[in-house]
């Protein structure tokens, strides 16, 4: 169970991280301190896993029809519903979630990129033979 914790400690860290660059960024996005800070990214990573899945499923032919852009527009969603239920987060308005949502994600990944991984990767080597079966 352990061997769980620490990624998802680390996960929590970076959203943490990222959030807190994107306030200083955009003017529409507040914390009253740092608890709502803590508690906004846990729950934005409860809902990217719980809620978000569900959403993308239900709205699959406008994600299609849009090829694939409203997921922005889902994770804008996702940012506007944390803070309607965190007291000390406050977004400003549907645009400023849809940008900072952007800049988060693309942040998040950047330094997810930096940091180790415990997964060994899995490469695919050829055989030496050169006959796969």
């Amino acid at each position: 169970m352990l061997d769980n914790f620490s990624p998802f400690l680390l996960h929590w860290g970076i959203t943490a991280i990222s959030l807190w660059v994107a306030s200083h960024i955009f003017q529409g996005i507040r914390f009253a301190n740092t608890s709502s800070l803590v508690v906004s990214a846990l729950l934005l990573g409860f809902a990217n896993a719980i809620v978000k899945p569900l959403l993308i499923v239900l709205t699959l032919p406008l994600t299609f029809l849009t090829f694939g852009l409203f997921l922005l527009v889902i994770n804008a969603l996702m940012i506007l519903l944390v803070s309607s239920l965190v007291n000390g987060f406050k977004v400003s308005s549907f645009w400023t979630a849809f940008f900072a949502s952007i800049f988060i994600s693309v942040l998040s990944f950047l330094i997810g990129a930096f940091l180790p991984s415990d997964s060994p990767s899995h490469t695919i080597q050829m055989p030496h033979s050169g006959i796969w079966l």
